[in-house]
C-alpha cells in the first residue's frame, strides 16, 4: 500500500512537500477550493519546481471552477515542469461549491467534463460547446515545448454513491474515497461496480484520504492534537448536515445522538448572517480549523468520526484497509499543524 498526503492549498505548501518527498510518500493531493485558498496550480506549479521524485494531484478539482481548455492548459504546464508526476483528480463538487452556497454538478456534466480534458491533453481536437455555440478546439503549438501533452496524467474521480461510482468504473479511473467511517464496505460496493461493468478486479486504484491524529497517551496532548489535526473533518460533517436540513433543506433531524448534536449546531447556524448566505459562515475554516462557536465536538466524538488512536492501533486500522484492498491511503494535514506529517510517517513506515 502507498502512502501519500494532502493540503488545503498553500502557497508554501511545497516545504511539507519536498518533506513528504524525503519522507518516501508516494504523492502530495492540493484542495481546489477557491475562497478558502490559494489556486491550486500556483500551489502545484511551486511543489512541482522545488521537488523531484513525489507525485502531484489535484485532490480534487471541480468541474465548475475552470473551463475544459484552461484546465487542459494547466495540466499540461505542470507536466512541462513535473513530467509524469501529474495526476488528475476530480469530483462533482462539494466545499469549493457549498463555498458559495451551491450544490453538486451532476454527474452527466462531470464525466462529459472528464472525457474533454483528457481528450485535449491527448492532442485531439474536441468540439466544445460554449456560450451557446459549437467549436472545435485543441492545443494549437504544443509542438514548441511551451507545455507537454506527451506525459500521461492519470484520473482520479472522487465518487461516494453508486451512480458516481460506476462513472468511475465506466472511465477506467482510479477510485477517490474520503473519510475513515465506513470506508471498508464502500470499497467493497465499488469493487462489485468495477467488476460489474467488465474491468478486471487487479486493475481497480483506490485511494483513501482521510483527517487523523496520532495519539501518544498523555490525555492532554492528545486532546489539543483530536481537535487541532482531526476536528476539522468531524466539524465538516456537520456543515454539511446544515446545509442539507437546514438552509438547504427541511429540517429532517437524524435521530438519537447525532440529531441531538446537530439540533445543537443548528441552533449556532441559525444566527449567522447574512441570512440569505449562512454557507458563508458555515463553511468558512473548512478541513483547516474548528471555529469557536463550535462547542458541540469533543474530542470523543472527533476520535469517534476521525483516523485517530495509537501508533498500535492506527497501524491496525492501515493494515486492515490494506487487506480489504485499499493500495492507496492518503493522510489530509491542517494548516499550521503540517508536522503531523513526522508522526504518520512512522506508523505507515511500521505497515
Amino acid at each position: 500500500m502507498k502512502f501519500s498526503v494532502a493540503f488545503a492549498s498553500e502557497v508554501d505548501s511545497w516545504r511539507w512537500v519536498r518533506r513528504a518527498e524525503e519522507l518516501g510518500f508516494h504523492a502530495a493531493w492540493f484542495y481546489d477550493t477557491q475562497l478558502l485558498n490559494p489556486d491550486v496550480f500556483v500551489c502545484m506549479a511551486l511543489a512541482a519546481h522545488e521537488t523531484s521524485t513525489i507525485r502531484l494531484g489535484t485532490g480534487v478539482l471541480v468541474p465548475s471552477n475552470r473551463i475544459e481548455p484552461v484546465t487542459a492548459n494547466a495540466f499540461a504546464s505542470l507536466s512541462r515542469i513535473a513530467p509524469g508526476r501529474i495526476d488528475f483528480g476530480v469530483g462533482t463538487g462539494f466545499t469549493a461549491r457549498r463555498t458559495m452556497g451551491l450544490g453538486a454538478i451532476p454527474l452527466a456534466t462531470t464525466r462529459r467534463y472528464v472525457e474533454r480534458v483528457r481528450d485535449l491533453l491527448r492532442g485531439e481536437t474536441i468540439e466544445w460547446d460554449f456560450e451557446g455555440k459549437a467549436r472545435k478546439i485543441r492545443f494549437l503549438n504544443p509542438d514548441l515545448g511551451l507545455i507537454d501533452i506527451g506525459q500521461e496524467v492519470p484520473l482520479w474521480f472522487s465518487a461516494f454513491g453508486p451512480n458516481a461510482k460506476r462513472v468511475a468504473a465506466e472511465l477506467g479511473a482510479g477510485w477517490l474515497n474520503f473519510g475513515a467511517q465506513g470506508a471498508v464496505e464502500s470499497l467493497k460496493e465499488m469493487q462489485e461496480i468495477w467488476q460489474a461493468v467488465g474491468k478486471g478486479a487487479d486493475a481497480l486504484r483506490s485511494n483513501l484520504f482521510f483527517l487523523g491524529a496520532v495519539l501518544d497517551g498523555d490525555s492532554s496532548d492528545d486532546e489539543a492534537r483530536l481537535m487541532a489535526e482531526a476536528a476539522p473533518l468531524t466539524a465538516v460533517m456537520f456543515h454539511n448536515l446544515a446545509d442539507e436540513v437546514g438552509a438547504m433543506g427541511g429540517r429532517n433531524l437524524p435521530t438519537g445522538p447525532l440529531g441531538n448534536l446537530l439540533a445543537e449546531y443548528l441552533r449556532v447556524h441559525d444566527g449567522y448572517q447574512p441570512a440569505d448566505a449562512k454557507y458563508l459562515s458555515n463553511h468558512r475554516g473548512h478541513l483547516m480549523f474548528v471555529r469557536p462557536e463550535e462547542k458541540h465536538l469533543t474530542p470523543e466524538l472527533v476520535k469517534a468520526t476521525t483516523m485517530s488512536g495509537t501508533r498500535s492501533e492506527l497501524i491496525e486500522r492501515l493494515r486492515s484497509l490494506a487487506a480489504a484492498g485499499y493500495d492507496q491511503v492518503t493522510v489530509q494535514l491542517v494548516h499550521d499543524h503540517e508536522s503531523a506529517i513526522e508522526r504518520w510517517a512512522e506508523v505507515f513506515q511500521a505497515i
